[in-house]
């Protein structure tokens, strides 16, 4: 399959290896990859830093690699009621914008929302957007955890987005990969600050926070992670056959050092590699995951930092859908994704989580 990808991006003209998902992505290879090296440089101050501090949570010098996304023992148990995750999520839209909130409790009040577990429902979350001119619906699994209430916030997120955007029609309305996630985890990481602030157990505090940092790494660090070890396959089949063992070799070099030190590689770690479908179905696909997560994470330090008019530029974002390039959406907010310091902003979201892990663990 890489060699018959090399034959179609020859054919084509593309002289990058993913040249074809940046075309399909609309954004350009020097974005991407000042992206992947900033993560790369970041992963000590991140995944390192991080799993080192949870090994040691759970009385091990290192951490095998099952145990990496181990809940924690202070992990909250309470069920948390579908009326109380509503109003914890409305009232975290509501802290940010009314619009936003009304937007959101639309989909409440007209019963666009289909919530509960049933024998043959497919597991996950989804917001289907249908099309414009009628109304988007939210699908999910609800089962009262507190990461319910996330994807409750994450996928309202994503039905606003949709709502806002359906003025553009059926061939605009829709964004490229690399914003897609920009509304739904925006709404999801102003649900987390609202839950974490209602937490004054230091035990529970400190679960949460564990947790969303789990979530931020595998979605930045790991993807990033994924996208280096197809770069590696790719590249190497141009120059002929590869082996499985080869493929192994790749898999383990790139997660040894997107992981660190605290996380142990065991044997038969080396095929992983073939769970992810996305290297099968959709190369490349993957770093569109982390070029998401770290721009919201750029526009929520804006917005943190924002006196006033903030969340007027954000709804024209929305409202752009597919319009717009990057560079235009974003420029408003004085961010820049050519630039490396943009995607240390939103890196460093994610390190001041863990600096607040720290403190707690102190």
């Amino acid at each position: 399959m890489a060699k018959d990808k090399e034959i179609s991006d020859r054919w084509r003209g593309f002289q990058d290896i993913a040249d074809s998902r940046h075309l399909a992505n609309r954004v350009e290879r020097e974005v991407v990859d000042a992206l992947a090296a900033a993560v790369r440089e970041a992963y000590p101050r991140l995944s390192h830093r991080y799993y080192a501090m949870k090994a040691r949570w759970l009385g091990m010098e290192v951490m095998n690699h099952w145990d990496r996304n181990a809940p924690l023992p202070e992990t909250p148990k309470a069920v948390i009621r579908w009326d109380d995750a509503r109003d914890t999520v409305l009232a975290a839209y509501q802290r940010f914008s009314p619009d936003m909130a009304e937007i959101a409790r639309g989909f409440f009040d007209r019963r666009w929302i289909d919530a509960p577990v049933r024998p043959g429902k497919s597991p996950g979350a989804v917001a289907h957007p249908t099309v414009p001119s009628a109304h988007p619906y939210v699908l999910l699994n609800y089962m009262g955890k507190p990461r319910d209430v996330m994807t409750l916030a994450h996928e309202l997120g994503h039905g606003v987005h949709q709502v806002l955007a359906a003025g553009q029609g059926a061939l605009m309305a829709s964004t490229p990969l690399t914003l897609a996630e920009t509304a739904s985890v925006f709404g999801e990481m102003l649900t987390f600050r609202s839950l974490l602030e209602q937490t004054g157990d230091r035990r529970e505090r400190k679960a949460m926070l564990a947790q969303k940092v789990e979530d931020m790494i595998n979605t930045v660090v790991r993807q990033i992670a994924f996208y280096e070890f197809e770069r590696k396959v790719h590249a190497e089949r141009r120059n002929g056959e590869l082996t499985s063992d080869r493929l192994g070799e790749f898999w383990l070099e790139v997660q040894a050092e997107s992981l660190g030190p605290a996380i142990k590689l065991r044997e038969g770690y080396e095929v992983f590699w073939t769970y992810i479908p996305h290297f099968i179905h959709s190369p490349f696909y993957v770093y569109a995951y982390a070029f998401g997560d770290c721009l919201v994470n750029s526009l929520y330090a804006v917005y943190q930092n924002a006196e006033r008019g903030f969340q007027e530029k954000y709804f024209e974002m929305l409202r752009a859908g597919g319009t717009k390039h990057h560079s235009e959406l974003l420029a408003p907010f004085g961010l820049d994704a050519t630039d490396p310091a943009f995607w240390q902003i939103g890196l460093g979201v994610i390190g001041s989580l863990i600096d607040e892990l720290e403190a707690l663990d102190k």
